[in-house]
């Protein structure tokens, strides 16, 4: 029996039951780096899969996105065995991520252990262990209820909850020892893979951070503590808490128990209490006799095109009138567009916009004058100048919406005092269960997945394959700037997914199983598939979620 091995073109003989990381050896220097999973016919496998039959296999280095994937997830399986064996009885919580790094807490008996210096240490010492001894990960696929009575036992309650309402008769889980626990991805072959990491104490947790083995230096541009996210993640979890929906298995048993009305209510209504909030703030500062201008930015898919239009409405109640532009107005023709490292157009790039001429605007805007707003045709692909008058009257307030907003180079022309910053994202609490969480990338895909399509005649596969080079722009020119907002909208809906099941699925079907792209959109779709579906018809029409799935009631 043969396999094809993409990396090196060409076909090896292989032996039936034989297991991928068989197959390493027999390639030599043809391939020149350590896989720490592979792609099996475009579906993620750990090097422990076994061959029975026929496949195309590439073999993937922690490097690459779905690598780096891998190697969190064994990571993560690795900091759950150093807590119970630094603090035995403990649980650990994988909260979200921030910082470039993962935020963590330790419970015991209900209450939050403080990571301090000294037990950092300890789990450091005790992760190296882990990672020096060479442990495999052993995937193991029993009956559910038997797993499910595992999982009881090792007090992983939330991993209960979710087996529990998927219904599911066999589960697959990995054994680390004497550990068990499950992610919803392969790992590596075992703990020796897993060398670069770091625990940094912050707050009541800490920070965990995951190298990449082939780039070390990796390791030291880790972000610093970003204060203003920790926050927005801090209040939602706190808010989950309240409406008795913090993973997975507790939004599917609310599902069930047709509570789903209530959820919606309560979110939307959180929704507009932080838009109230920031308007407020906005007002205040006024009063004080500066901005003048409020920017709205934040990553792709983000809602802000909503969030704009909803904080006009918030602003209103505050007897300030808002005057929406969008940054995409500012566009310099296609043909002067900055190209990316790959040749094509970089869009997200700051200087894809006329800097100078947003700046003139703004300055003679703040001083009372009349302009006229640029039209940017992205059919024609250059600007086209109609009649578009603008004057800010007195109690009239400019709304600029677009990525760059909080990019002090953006507005140089114009005192800071004059300009009100706010950054919205999904920034996604809701786990899977305790040591799985859901990113923020993979909720505000899934919305642009489902709004490509429904506006633009986008394809899913267009769209994950897009999605690589609008992450690179995200790192380089949004994030960074993410703590010089004055206010963050934390734009996610606690039941967003669950009704986006429903539109999404199918989308994700149509790629096709030969592309590369297809381990991205079954990626997503095991993602999905532990949601229980929630109809669209009680999502309101003025919720940001009508932004991807249709039916505003504003005007896009």
């Amino acid at each position: 029996m043969k396999i094809f091995c993409k990396n090196t073109g060409s076909y090896v003989s292989v032996l039936g039951g034989e297991k991928v990381i068989d197959i390493i050896p027999r390639l030599g220097r043809e391939l020149d780096f350590s896989p720490i999973c592979a792609l099996v016919n475009n579906k993620t496998e750990d090097l422990c899969f076994p061959l029975f039959s026929p496949k195309q296999v590439e073999f993937v280095s922690a490097s690459r996105p779905i690598g780096r994937r891998v190697y969190v997830r064994s990571l993560c399986m690795m900091l759950y065995k150093a807590v119970l064996d630094v603090l035995p009885g403990a649980t650990l919580s994988i909260e979200h991520s921030m910082s470039s790094g993962h935020y963590c807490r330790i419970f015991r008996d209900g209450a939050v252990v403080e990571v301090t210096t000294e037990i950092a240490g300890e789990l450091m010492l005790a992760l190296t262990r882990i990672a020096d001894s060479d442990i495999p990960f052993r995937r193991k696929e029993h009956l559910t209820k038997d797993v499910a009575d595992i999982f009881r036992r090792q007090g992983l309650d939330e991993k209960v909850t979710l087996l529990d309402t998927l219904h599911e008769l066999y589960t697959t889980y990995y054994r680390l020892g004497d550990t068990a626990d499950s992610y919803y991805g392969p790992l590596a072959p075992s703990t020796g893979f897993i060398r670069e990491f770091d625990i940094v104490p912050y707050k009541e947790g800490f920070l965990l951070f995951a190298g990449n083995p082939e780039k070390t230096e990796e390791m030291l541009c880790r972000k610093p503590p970003q204060e203003k996210m920790y926050k927005a993640f801090t209040d939602q979890l706190l808010f989950n808490r309240v409406i008795q929906v913090k993973n997975v298995g507790e939004l599917n048993m609310a599902v069930k128990n047709k509570r789903t009305a209530e959820l919606i209510n309560v979110a939307e209504a959180m929704h507009s209490k932080l838009l109230g909030r920031i308007s407020d703030e906005i007002a205040a500062r006024r009063k004080e006799g500066g901005a003048g201008i409020v920017m709205l930015a934040g990553p792709s898919s983000s809602g802000k095109t909503t969030t704009a239009k909803r904080l006009g409405i918030q602003l209103m109640t505050n007897l300030i009138v808002p005057k929406l532009i969008s940054l995409d107005d500012y566009f310099i023709d296609r043909e002067n567009t900055p190209r990316d490292e790959s040749g094509d157009y970089d869009f997200e790039s700051l200087y894809a916009l006329d800097l100078d001429r947003l700046n003139s605007d703004l300055t003679r805007l703040l001083r009372g004058e009349e302009i006229n707003l640029p039209t940017y045709s992205f059919e024609f692909g250059r600007r086209i100048e109609r009649e578009r008058p603008l004057r800010l009257e007195e109690n009239e307030i400019l709304l600029v919406e677009g990525i760059h907003g909080l990019n002090p180079e953006l507005t140089s022309a114009i005192s800071p005092d004059n300009i009100f910053k706010v950054y919205a994202s999904a920034l996604t609490t809701l786990k899977i269960d305790n040591h799985n969480w859901i990113s923020t990338s993979d909720n505000r895909l899934l919305r642009r997945i489902v709004r490509d399509n429904k506006y633009r005649h986008i394809s899913a596969l267009d769209t994950i394959r897009r999605w690589p080079s609008v992450r690179r722009g995200e790192e380089k020119w949004i994030f960074p700037y993410s703590e010089n907002a004055d206010a963050t909208f934390n734009s996610s809906l606690i039941f967003e997914i669950g009704v986006m099941k429903s539109y999404a699925e199918p989308l994700l079907r149509n790629v096709p199983h030969d592309l590369e792209e297809y381990a991205e959109a079954y990626r997503l779709q095991r993602l999905l598939s532990y949601f229980e579906p929630i109809p669209a018809d009680q999502i309101p029409t003025t919720s940001l979620l009508r932004e991807f799935l249709g039916g505003s009631s504003f005007h896009y």
